[in-house]
């Protein structure tokens, strides 16, 4: 394999990349170790990897990386994802927020109270979500939506058919 070696740097660069070395942060502070390495001890990526304790392998990208892109090489990039990663878009959560107040009942299930597990269920065959969703991640979406899961799960209805009518009887 070729050897790879850091462009020549500015002395702005190289003022920068020695405060560097001070910094809290490790990443900071060894892809700095490298830059410097390589351009002012003109060492190969090996030499500069066994003294910073990292793969040969992890040099040669540092190395490579800031000749392409510059100086921002020594700051560690987010890995944080950019595309939407909620399991119910907003179309989905405002009807999810309307399934809640109906009853489970209706969607032929045998309960008429009901769970996170049962909302992410009926969520799921009803195409509100494209797989099948951990129920907590139900009950965080309804929290963010705002509806208090203790009166929602409470939406009760008998399979009797005068339910209705026996209960405004007994309660007036």
């Amino acid at each position: 394999m070729r050897p790879i070696y850091a462009r020549a740097i500015t002395k702005e660069e190289r003022t920068s990349l020695r405060e560097k070395l001070k910094s809290g942060s490790g990443v900071v502070v060894r892809r700095s170790q490298i830059i410097l390495m390589s351009a002012d001890e003109n060492l190969k990526a090996q030499a500069i990897a066994e003294r910073v304790g990292y793969s040969d392998e992890t040099v040669r990208q540092v190395i490579q990386r800031f000749n392409q892109e510059g100086f921002e090489v020594i700051y560690p990039k987010s890995k944080a994802r950019l595309d939407d990663q909620r399991a119910f878009r907003d179309a989905a959560r405002d009807q999810l927020k309307a399934l809640v107040h109906q009853s489970p009942r209706t969607f032929g299930c045998e309960s008429s109270m009901w769970t996170l597990q049962l909302l992410g269920q009926v969520s799921y065959q009803e195409g509100l979500t494209d797989r099948l969703v951990h129920p907590d991640t139900v009950g965080e979406t309804l929290h963010q939506l705002g509806v208090d899961w203790k009166k929602a799960k409470r939406h009760i209805q008998s399979p009797d058919k005068h339910y209705k009518r026996k209960k405004n009887d007994v309660t007036g």
